[in-house]
């Protein structure tokens, strides 16, 4: 079965009816009034580079950086990053791995090796491991830049932690799941695991705003 991209209400709303007919579970929480948000970022260069300053961030963090990094950037493209220096990049807030990262992705573009542009025509997997090929590009960054970017409908970050104390919610586990855990219980929701991925985002918002933390995501 192919499900349609990511790229709408009406596709979000799709995948979640066809979630509450294969999980009873996510049923009560979206029948409970839980819609998580359609996020979309833009796919290419200044896609991936928005997830790449983003990880181990806070939103506000993240969003200051890139602020910065915009503005010293108007046309945020792989040659002036590779032409840039590294006192200016690391001025608008960049660590050195991240700065790192983004130079190899940079070179990669450049180089032929990296063509970004032609990913979402690839199968996810293959997609993955084009981007998992460059240094500093992890699994997680690799299925958020197919999630958010190109609209897959069924990647799953089963590394990120708060899809992991999320499902340990949902499911009543005694214990948070690690990755490799998180993604055999996440098989029962293809394919439509990206959808999940929203759904389980937003109940992990809920629980830390019951206990009067807000969650970052």
């Amino acid at each position: 079965m192919t499900s349609p991209r990511l790229d709408s209400d009406a596709a979000l709303e799709a995948g979640l009816r066809a979630l509450c007919d294969l999980d009873p579970a996510i049923a009560a929480l979206v029948q409970a009034g839980l819609r998580p948000p359609l996020r979309k970022r833009e796919p290419g260069f200044p896609g991936l580079v928005s997830i790449v300053v983003g990880q181990q961030l806070s939103t506000a963090s993240a969003q200051a950086i890139l602020g910065r990094l915009h503005a010293a950037f108007p046309e945020l493209t792989a040659e002036r990053i590779a032409k840039a220096p590294d006192a200016e990049l690391l001025g608008v807030g960049l660590s050195r791995p991240k700065l790192r990262t983004l130079r190899a992705v940079s070179g990669a573009i450049l180089g032929g090796t990296l063509a970004l542009e032609g990913l979402a025509d690839m199968p996810a997997e293959q997609a993955h491991a084009a981007l998992t090929a460059i240094s500093g590009i992890g699994p997680w960054t690799a299925e958020i830049y197919l999630l958010f970017c190109l609209g897959n409908p069924d990647v799953f970050p089963a590394g990120d932690l708060a899809l992991q104390e999320a499902a340990k919610s949902l499911l009543g586990l005694t214990e948070r799941p690690d990755a490799k855990a998180l993604a055999l219980i996440a098989a029962r929701w293809r394919p439509w695991r990206g959808v999940a991925a929203g759904v389980l985002w937003a109940h992990y918002r809920q629980l830390k705003r019951r206990d009067g933390i807000l969650a970052p995501r």
